[in-house]
């Protein structure tokens, strides 16, 4: 019964927990095990945080037993991005830059979280500084997609999602600059949740470019997510009962957003929306100019505000760094003051003009990548293959990012594609009812 606990989802471990049919302790020495004999330890975790994990788990076993939990998750083992402050345990960021560095106080999500009884593993490889979208990281380690293992695994967040594809945790807690929760969730047949800028907490946690950092979770299920949360901020989760797709209006962003979409992807993406359609929703093609200009705008935002944080320590020891990484946070030096301070007034006015354009529809839809994970050999060798793979598979997820949008990928039945949904900023709990009644129907399709 033990080995079944690894793939139920953290909603269904917190259940039976509840009812007294797994014991918070066992689960999280099950997890350890499973993931000590795990032939991708060391490509997924980081590091474990074993003492912390069974401290965490006996307190929750003696809430559970004296009837004293603290909600569905008490007791629930997840995993987390390393770039999430641990108090005395070591936060690097996948980079050697920060080696050694041990913060002396946990990141604020990290501390919700362990007030609502969640256990942490350990702390999960990522994209160097959170700096790619493909997971590939030559300084510490590359996990694998969990459906081709010569394949990266998306990123930054790429250890978050491959605890959870591997059965190695129930959840993994990640981060989504543009795109680094949802585009490793895609790929690895996960739930993920981009929420808003502002949404959760950012104290504590190493950062990239703090106008577009945010925390999300990378799930088995939209539950899982809403639940995930809701402990990460120290509030109530969203109502999912009841979530129907029936009359909503969702529109499939035109342009950008389509053009380059390869053949799996597409087809994938093109079958899920006859699904939603046969669910009662209700999809129209759309499109909005604005997206165009703010893409646009991605190298003067992104960059600069990454180059002017870390600045310092690169240019200390440029030689520790991944070279192409090293690069684009290089071409931030090529902006001037007055080109970023114009390009954000500049993206103000589009997000303001295109979230009065899709105001009409409930979530705006697409292709959550418009690649598959690429080969990690060929990322290794050809430079240009790395610079190519890595603005394809950002691409739309930038998007949400851009326009300031809640966002959520979904397994699409097939392997390694997901579909994105993007709400209005600060709307997570809609967009997580939208998300379970999307999740029921495209569940009835199943693809290996």
């Amino acid at each position: 019964m033990s080995q079944q606990w690894l793939k139920m989802s953290a909603a269904d471990l917190g259940r039976g927990i509840g009812a007294g049919e797994i014991d918070p302790v066992a689960l999280t020495q099950t997890y350890l095990a499973a993931i000590k004999a795990h032939p991708l330890q060391h490509r997924i975790y980081v590091r474990l945080t074993e003492q912390r994990a069974l401290a965490e788990a006996g307190a929750a076993a003696k809430r559970a037993k004296d009837g004293a939990r603290r909600g569905l998750l008490d007791g629930v083992p997840i995993s987390w991005k390393d770039l999430f402050d641990t108090a005395g345990i070591a936060t690097e960021a996948g980079s050697d830059l920060l080696k050694g560095r041990v913060p002396i106080e946990d990141a604020e999500v990290l501390k919700n979280a362990t007030e609502a009884g969640l256990v942490c593993l350990g702390k999960t490889h990522m994209s160097e500084l959170a700096f790619s979208g493909l997971g590939y990281n030559p300084v510490t380690q590359s996990p694998p997609s969990v459906n081709d293992a010569e394949a990266v695994s998306g990123g930054s967040s790429s250890g978050a999602a491959t605890s959870v594809a591997f059965d190695l945790a129930a959840c993994g807690i990640g981060s989504d600059t543009g795109g680094s929760v949802r585009i490793p969730s895609a790929w690895n047949d996960l739930v993920g949740l981009k929420t808003t800028s502002g949404r959760l907490s950012l104290k504590g946690v190493v950062p990239l470019a703090e106008s577009f950092d945010t925390v999300g979770p990378l799930c088995r299920t939209v539950e899982d997510a809403a639940l995930m949360l809701a402990a990460l901020e120290g509030g109530k989760p969203a109502d999912l009962t009841g979530a129907t797709l029936k009359g909503k209006r969702l529109m499939i962003l035109q342009t950008e957003a389509m053009q380059g979409v390869r053949e799996e992807p597409m087809a994938a993406f093109m079958v899920a929306v006859d699904m939603l359609k046969a669910g009662g929703a209700i999809i129209e093609d759309g499109e909005a100019p604005e997206v165009s200009q703010a893409l646009e705008l991605s190298a003067v935002l992104f960059t600069t505000e990454a180059y002017a944080q870390w600045h310092e320590e690169i240019e200390t020891a440029p030689e520790k760094m991944f070279g192409e990484i090293l690069e684009r946070f290089r071409a931030g030096a090529s902006f001037s003051g007055v080109e970023f301070v114009e390009g954000w007034m500049r993206l103000r006015k589009l997000r303001e003009a295109y979230h009065a354009r899709v105001a009409g529809y409930d979530a705006v839809i697409m292709p959550t990548s418009q690649i598959l994970p690429p080969n990690q050999h060929l990322l290794a060798t050809d430079h240009d293959y790395y610079i190519t793979e890595n603005l394809h598979a950002l691409r739309n997820t930038r998007i949400g990012n851009l326009m300031g949008s809640a966002g959520l990928t979904l397994p699409t039945g097939t392997a390694s594609c997901g579909i994105m949904f993007l709400t209005p900023p600060m709307s997570e709990e809609r967009l997580l009812r939208l998300g379970a009644a999307a999740e029921a129907v495209l569940s009835w399709r199943v693809q290996p």
